[in-house]
C-alpha cells in the first residue's frame, strides 16, 4: 500500500494533500457519496425550505415543483439517514409527520446560501462568458462550412 494511503475502504481524503481525482474516481467512496446525495436538486431544495421552518411532507410536495410523492420520500429519508433533517411523528389521528433541519442540516444550508450568493454575483460575468463561448462556436460553425 503506498504511504499515507488510509486502510479504511471509505476513507478517500489524504489529510497532507487534497487531490480532488483520488476521492472522485474510487468507487465506495464516502465523500462522493455524500456529495453525490446533498448536491441533488431535490436535497438542495428540502434543505433550503427546512431552513425557514418545520415542515410537513404535504407542504414540502407543495413547495417543490416537479417532485413525485416517491422521490421525496426517499430524498427526506435519505436526508434522514444522513443526519441533515429530523422526523417527528406527532401520536395524533390522522398521524403528523413534520421535517425539520438538525443542527449539522443548518450548517449545510449556510454552505448551500454562500454556493447561491456566490452564484448571484456572478451570474451577469458567467452569462457574458457563455454568450462569447456561443459567439466563437457558430463563428468556428461557418469556417467549418465554408471549407
Amino acid at each position: 500500500m503506498e504511504e499515507g494511503t488510509s486502510k479504511s475502504p471509505g476513507y478517500c481524503l489524504d489529510t497532507e494533500d487534497y487531490d480532488v481525482l483520488q476521492w472522485d474516481v474510487r468507487e465506495g467512496c464516502e465523500v462522493r457519496q455524500i456529495l453525490d446525495r446533498i448536491a441533488d436538486k431535490w436535497s438542495l431544495l428540502v434543505i433550503a425550505l427546512l431552513d425557514r421552518r418545520t415542515l410537513r411532507f404535504t407542504e414540502l410536495r407543495r413547495a417543490i415543483d416537479g417532485i413525485s410523492q416517491r422521490m421525496l420520500s426517499v430524498t427526506l429519508r435519505q436526508l434522514e439517514r444522513d443526519g441533515l433533517v429530523l422526523r417527528t411523528v406527532h401520536p395524533v389521528v390522522p398521524p403528523r409527520v413534520d421535517y425539520a433541519l438538525t443542527p449539522l442540516g443548518s450548517t449545510l444550508h449556510a454552505t448551500i446560501q454562500a454556493l447561491v450568493d456566490w452564484t448571484e454575483g456572478s451570474q451577469h460575468e458567467i452569462a457574458a462568458a457563455r454568450a462569447e463561448y456561443d459567439r466563437r462556436r457558430a463563428e468556428e460553425a461557418v469556417l467549418d462550412e465554408a471549407n
